[in-house]
């Protein structure tokens, strides 16, 4: 955006003090969208028409001063699974090319139009989100800001929101998390990437992946961005919550499981960031969740995600399954091996967890853990699909542990500058939204502070 970084608090306050207008935000937006050398023909698999012309109308509704929210006007990005009515929902596939333009806007997008927000246009993503990589055969896959020269994933499935974000595309993106879609993102781009509890924001009208999992969430600069755009969706009004000190905090570190395999540059800025907490005063303590240990047998077989996919597609893939990518349409007729007792079974050990889970944190305000293991891979590291399998599998297993506890969960970037991308991943239990999103402000901003201290890296 002209001047400024991207954050939604300080493009709003442009806009009011005038030094910018929609109609510029919106250009420039459109401008980057569809710059020859840049991600825009990758990121977008539609752009929106109609957005200068909304432009416009904010502008002068704002100097009528007849404005539907104080975000009017800010440009926005929206993951190809939302339906816009007037638009097709492709969910990132062919498959599904030949399908009318929707009749009804999903209630989420409906609020973030309400309030005057812009949708720039749709964005890419893995084939009907099923993938932590963002890889896309058939729209293209969007390049990482970080080390485009050697080429890296976004990750996935959010992929084209996260890089509208980092390119100045739009100044949040929305996507939907159903085992990191938004978290691994934002980890891997060097943003930050919010999940809510699963029924905080409506699914109707989003094209869905699994019931028991999907939540709907935000890719954005910091955390102010994600908690607005929260709020609208949830049916408020964008307020921000007040940050909590660091030094109030009682967090929990979750050992073992989550830091597995980290990789030197994660391990290197998951201590750090540890260290960053723990010198500002919050209570950090080590714990164990032994029953998170059966996910990986749990899983084995596709796990509830698998078997709610394979449910929802079976006819589609019986009809047209040679038009899907591969690589996700295996994923999904794995699901036929999940039979309606495993399923019962399944349901039942995520019900035992989510309890144990929320016994665990009773004395904690949140838990601590790295985003994801590794920094972004190459795209030449997916050739086989050995690699596919063994690098997806590692970039989902953090962030799809707080999916299956239905926890909500956000990743702020805790990397120094000029370095590969790391994420640390701060989550509590279901309904805690606004309280995680308090203690993430304030952790956030004490991380900025640490930033600019001398000799700190």
């Amino acid at each position: 955006m002209p001047g400024f970084s991207g954050a939604i608090d300080a493009i709003r306050a442009a806009l009011e003090a005038g030094e910018v207008t929609s109609e510029q935000l919106v250009r420039d937006a459109l401008d980057r969208a569809h710059e020859p050398s840049g991600e825009g023909a990758r990121v977008f698999i539609a752009i929106d028409d109609g957005a200068l012309d909304k432009a416009m109308d904010m502008d002068a509704a704002r100097l009528r001063g007849s404005l539907p929210s104080p975000w009017a006007g800010i440009p926005i990005s929206i993951k190809d699974l939302f339906d816009v009515a007037g638009q097709v929902t492709r969910a990132g596939s062919v498959v599904l090319d030949g399908r009318p333009p929707e009749d009804t806007t999903a209630p989420a997008i409906a609020r973030l139009l309400d309030a005057g927000l812009i949708p720039i246009g749709r964005t890419n993503m893995t084939e009907f989100a099923y993938s932590g990589v963002g890889i896309n055969p058939h729209y293209g896959t969007p390049l990482n800001p970080w080390d485009r020269t050697t080429g890296r994933i976004p990750g996935g499935s959010s992929s084209g929101a996260a890089v509208s974000v980092t390119d100045g595309m739009a100044a949040a993106g929305i996507g939907t998390d159903t085992g990191g879609s938004c978290r691994i993102p934002a980890a891997l781009t060097g943003i930050t990437g919010w999940k809510p509890t699963a029924a905080r924001v409506p699914r109707e009208g989003v094209y869905p992946l699994s019931e028991s999992l999907d939540s709907v969430g935000v890719l954005a600069a910091d955390v102010s961005g994600c908690a607005v755009l929260d709020d609208l969706m949830a049916g408020g009004k964008g307020t921000v919550p007040e940050a909590r000190p660091v030094a109030d905090l009682n967090l929990a570190v979750l050992d073992h499981y989550v830091t597995l395999d980290l990789d030197e540059q994660v391990g290197r800025c998951f201590e750090r960031a540890l260290a960053t907490l723990s010198g500002s005063g919050a209570r950090l303590t080590p714990v164990r969740l032994p029953v998170i240990e059966r996910l990986p047998e749990l899983n084995a077989r596709g796990g509830i995600a698998a078997a709610e996919a394979f449910a929802f597609h079976r006819a589609q893939l019986e009809s047209a399954g040679d038009r899907y990518d591969p690589r996700v349409a295996s994923r999904i007729a794995a699901g036929v091996q999940v039979d309606s007792a495993e399923l019962v079974a399944l349901r039942t050990a995520r019900a035992e967890m989510i309890q144990a889970f929320e016994a665990l944190m009773a004395g904690f305000d949140a838990m601590v853990t790295p985003t994801v293991p590794i920094v972004a891979p190459a795209l030449g590291e997916f050739q086989s699909d050995e690699d596919y399998i063994r690098l997806n599998l590692l970039l989902l297993r953090n962030p799809s542990l707080f999916n299956f506890l239905d926890a909500c969960a956000i990743s702020l970037p805790v990397h120094p500058t000029d370095t590969a991308p790391a994420g640390l991943m701060l989550a509590a239990p279901a309904d805690s939204d606004r309280s995680l999103l308090a203690l993430a402000l304030g952790i956030e901003a004490r991380f900025r502070e640490m930033d600019k201290a001398p000799g700190f890296a």
